[in-house]
C-alpha cells in the first residue's frame, strides 16, 4: 500500500483537531508554526491551539467518545472522564474545577472526590 502525502494529511487532521490544533499550507504558515514532513518535504504546518477554549475542546472531546454529556453520564463515566481530562492537564486551568464539576451537576468536593481517587499519591 502506497502512502501518500494527501492520506497522510488526511489520516492526521482528526487526530491534530482533537489536540485543538491546525494544519495549515505553507502559505498561511507563521513563526512558530512546526513543519510537519513527509517523505523529507514539508507537506503541511501544525499551528498549536490556543489556551482559549482549551477546556471546551478536552471536555467535548471526552463526551464524543463517552457519547453523552457530562451531566448525563453515569458516576463511573464521570470518574473516568474526570481521569481522562487530568490526564490531559485540564485541571492546571484555572477555573476547570468548578466549569466542569457545574457541567457534570456535581459540587466541587464530589469532583475533588474523583481527583482524590485517581492521584492517592499527592494531597
Amino acid at each position: 500500500v502506497t502512502v501518500t502525502p494527501d492520506d497522510f494529511l488526511r489520516a492526521l487532521r482528526p487526530v491534530v483537531e482533537s489536540l485543538g490544533a491546525a494544519l495549515v499550507t505553507e502559505r498561511s504558515a507563521r513563526p512558530g508554526d512546526v513543519a510537519v514532513d513527509w517523505g523529507g518535504e514539508t507537506v503541511a504546518y501544525l499551528r498549536q491551539g490556543e489556551l482559549h477554549g482549551a477546556l471546551g475542546r478536552m471536555v467535548a472531546a471526552v463526551e464524543r467518545d463517552v457519547g453523552s454529556p457530562l451531566s448525563e453520564m453515569s458516576r463511573g463515566d464521570k470518574q473516568a472522564a474526570v481521569r481522562r481530562l487530568d490526564e490531559q492537564g485540564a485541571f492546571l486551568l484555572r477555573g476547570a474545577v468548578d466549569d466542569v464539576a457545574h457541567l457534570m451537576g456535581v459540587s466541587r468536593v464530589t469532583l475533588y472526590t474523583y481527583l482524590n481517587a485517581i492521584r492517592p499519591d499527592q494531597d
